[in-house]
């Protein structure tokens, strides 16, 4: 295992800083965020041209962890481009894996089960890993309904958030379940309640300890990513924090 960092650690700098600070911090790799609502890079821009998106990353001097994408339509035509273009992207990046959103609360098992086959096949066509990341208001903040599209779509991973299950105060081994189908792995602190999402290092309920000691027992031996957002409203400064988890992370691993 070694210790990454989300670029939404700094979505409030262009990408070409938010990837120079997190080399100067020393982070192993970075964790990408491909957002068409964000800041950096966007799904439609890699699609318009995937040679110069190459370059542009390259410039930066920096490897990559992962590709965390989110497009403006949910499944689409374009979408599935899109999807096609980042991760012929992540190939020639020598990106291991990508991660997409999980479809909203209330689908049905058969169709999300359906359209993810669709997505993984379109990876693996270009060497790639596709994951679905747990999180609230998706299908797989339920935890046997993430387990089973892993189990039935193949080739699919997970990308573990455990803040989504920390503030709904799920217990400590309630997504033991899930750790033999995860690929990559995002952090930061959080409490038992929905607004404690983020919270400063050491005043959360996420045990960093058993986490790594859960991944340690699959073998994974991937990116666990530091992503402590810089928020407009965030009530601390994050990059002390973004340290302080860094630090604390590679002692532990």
């Amino acid at each position: 295992m070694y210790v990454a960092c989300s670029t939404l650690c700094f979505s409030r700098m262009n990408l070409p800083d938010a990837l120079r600070v997190i080399r100067e911090m020393q982070f192993a790799k970075a964790d990408l965020a491909i957002h068409e609502s964000g800041s950096h890079l966007r799904p439609s821009a890699v699609l318009a041209d995937v040679a110069k998106a190459a370059a542009q990353l390259k410039t930066a001097n920096v490897a990559f962890a992962a590709f965390h994408l989110q497009f403006a339509e949910f499944d689409s035509e374009a979408t599935r481009h899109q999807l096609r273009a980042v991760c012929r992207l992540a190939r020639t990046m020598a990106v291991p894996l990508v991660t997409v959103t999980a479809a909203p609360l209330g689908c049905e098992a058969e169709t999300e089960v359906t359209r993810l086959k669709v997505w993984a096949k379109l990876a693996e066509i270009e060497g790639v890993i596709l994951t679905v990341e747990t999180r609230i208001g998706t299908v797989t903040e339920d935890v046997s309904y993430a387990a089973d599209l892993c189990r039935r779509v193949p080739g699919l991973g997970l990308t573990l958030d455990p803040s989504d299950f920390a503030t709904r105060n799920l217990k400590e081994d309630g997504c033991d379940p899930l750790y033999p189908f995860v690929k990559h792995v995002r952090l930061r602190d959080s409490g038992n309640k929905p607004e404690q999402f983020q919270l400063r290092i050491g005043q959360g309920m996420i045990e960093y300890g058993r986490i790594i000691s859960q991944l340690d027992r699959c073998r994974y031996d991937r990116a666990l990513s530091v992503d402590i957002r810089d928020l407009p409203d965030n009530p601390f400064p994050v990059e002390p924090e973004i340290r302080k988890l860094k630090h604390l992370l590679e002692s532990q691993v």
